[in-house]
């Protein structure tokens, strides 16, 4: 893309992504009807799906939360019975959390209605926009990852001379 074009492209994002947000923000809605769980904790849930368990640091940085929100936030999952708690073996300060048996049941859930949901999305696109759609969500994510990097490194606190 030309330097040129990027405010042709930076107006088009402006007008895409809140249509695209509010899309996706009201299909989470309804991924979550009658599982009495909110947005947040369904993030949880699925942050933890993958690996066995995640010490709490880890789950808060993933979540993009302060390791004290993070707590609070798997005490609410614990009292639904969402999560467990425990410390780790080799390193008894490390608490670390996985889902509970519900709590699988429950992301399983969600993914089920989210393949639904994707599925539908896939079948109404052709087979090059699938994977130009694809390859620019990837391209976002890099650059999105780069930013992030690029702001964790100005952050740093300089060391002393």
């Amino acid at each position: 893309m030309a330097d040129d074009d990027i405010p042709s492209f930076v107006e088009q994002i402006q007008r895409l992504f809140p249509r695209i947000m509010r899309y996706l923000e009201e299909e989470a809605t309804r991924e979550l009807i009658g599982l009495e769980v909110t947005p947040a904790q369904m993030n949880a849930l699925v942050v933890l799906y993958e690996p066995k368990n995640l010490p709490m640091g880890e789950l808060a940085e993933l979540l993009g939360l302060t390791e004290s929100a993070a707590t609070r936030l798997v005490d609410r999952l614990l009292r639904m019975n969402l999560v467990r708690r425990e410390r780790d073996e080799s390193d008894r300060r490390v608490v670390r959390v996985r889902l509970s048996s519900y709590g699988r049941q429950l992301a399983d859930l969600v993914f089920q209605r989210r393949q639904a949901q994707f599925t539908r999305v896939a079948e109404r696109l052709t087979a090059a926009e699938r994977q130009e759609l694809v390859r620019g969500l990837n391209a976002l994510l890099t650059v999105f990852s780069e930013i992030e990097h690029e702001a964790r490194r100005t952050d740093l606190p300089l060391a002393d001379s």
